[in-house]
């Protein structure tokens, strides 16, 4: 089969992307597919070759990339700034058309907000993950907070502030610290800030801002860090994440060695199983497809499970942990691959 891996983009999750893109591509070619890996904004000159030759593997850098530049390269390329704005490059829906199916390794903006999903819908390629309307919603912080407490699943209390409309005067009166200040739509821990001073509140507000979205902050609910995938109608077995220092953000998500991760949990069999019934009530709630990824905090003190959100193209760089967590049943990463290849196959 001929498979496309679509990474990369203009996203600050791009070096995530590409890091899942090319362990993803290796593993198709070990299951015997022939495999093109592309990065969804730069320009083709011609359509990529689908090939079983090994693929180089990225890696995520500690901080984030610098996207200016990145702008900056592409019209360098094309030697002009027409169709700048542009987030898809040139020949790359081509290239889609052209493969069996394209396995999105997209994190973030339009490879997980629904946007690209719509976009392939219309040509009618074959794609894997959730449909653009469960991606669209999940995104969404405020969205799919909302939907998912109308199902019994408790969350931390939040606000939202549109952009240009911050204040650091309304989250302290309404939610008081220490808090969690992010942008309604990223992932990867991209511009969230634990606030626990108010004179680090202006700070994060302003950070989170930076990502051209609108901004939600949440009461901090501290406890165990969990989260549980989802593999087909399956829950996988949760797993607990221990970051080394500070919290879980970009750097202990994507540098081995910053965080521990147990999978499965040292936690009782009823926790366990709250987990996994929560994590399969968001997937279906949200309109999600083949796989996802729910993250949650346990309270100890007070038996608290806490909904944190929910991602539609979990990550699968090395240090990822829906492919811990299927391995942990006995499905390696390869298989992994191929079992959301087959779904996107069956929909």
């Amino acid at each position: 089969m001929n498979i496309l891996v679509l990474a990369g983009g203009l996203s600050p999750e791009r070096d995530v992307s590409l890091s899942s893109g090319s362990k993803i591509a290796s593993a198709l070619i070990e299951r015997g597919h022939r495999v093109a890996m592309v990065d969804v904004y730069m320009d083709l000159g011609e359509l990529p070759r689908f090939s079983d030759e090994p693929i180089p593997p990225c890696s995520a850098a500690e901080t984030e990339p610098d996207l200016d530049a990145l702008r900056a390269e592409r019209i360098a390329l094309r030697g002009s700034e027409e169709g700048s704005g542009e987030l898809i490059g040139r020949g790359v829906v081509d290239a889609c058309r052209a493969a069996d199916v394209v396995f999105l390794a997209l994190h973030g903006g339009m490879g997980e907000n629904g946007q690209l999903q719509a976009l392939l819908d219309c040509y009618g390629i074959v794609y894997t993950g959730s449909p653009y309307a469960g991606c669209a919603v999940a995104m969404d912080k405020d969205i799919s907070k909302r939907i998912v407490c109308r199902e019994g699943i408790d969350t931390a209390r939040w606000i939202t502030m549109d952009r240009g409309e911050l204040s650091a005067a309304r989250v302290l009166d309404e939610l008081g610290l220490p808090c969690v200040v992010k942008p309604i739509g990223c992932g990867s821990s991209v511009g969230v800030s634990l606030v626990r001073t108010e004179s680090e509140l202006g700070a994060a507000l302003d950070e989170a801002e930076r990502c051209g979205q609108a901004v939600i902050a949440e009461e901090f609910v501290g406890g165990r860090e969990l989260s549980v995938g989802v593999l087909g109608e399956r829950a996988l077995p949760s797993i607990e994440i221990e970051p080394r220092g500070g919290f879980y953000d970009y750097k202990n998500k994507y540098q081995a060695g910053c965080t521990v991760e147990t999978t499965p949990a040292n936690i009782p069999p009823q926790l366990e199983q709250r987990l996994r019934e929560a994590s399969l009530t968001a997937h279906r709630a949200l309109g999600l497809y083949a796989y996802s990824r729910s993250d949650f905090i346990y309270r100890e003190q007070d038996d608290r499970l806490v909904y944190l959100e929910t991602n539609t193209l979990p990550g699968m760089t090395p240090t990822s942990l829906l492919p811990q967590e299927a391995a942990a049943v006995g499905i390696d990463y390869p298989e992994l691959c191929e079992t959301v290849v087959r779904y996107a196959l069956k929909r």
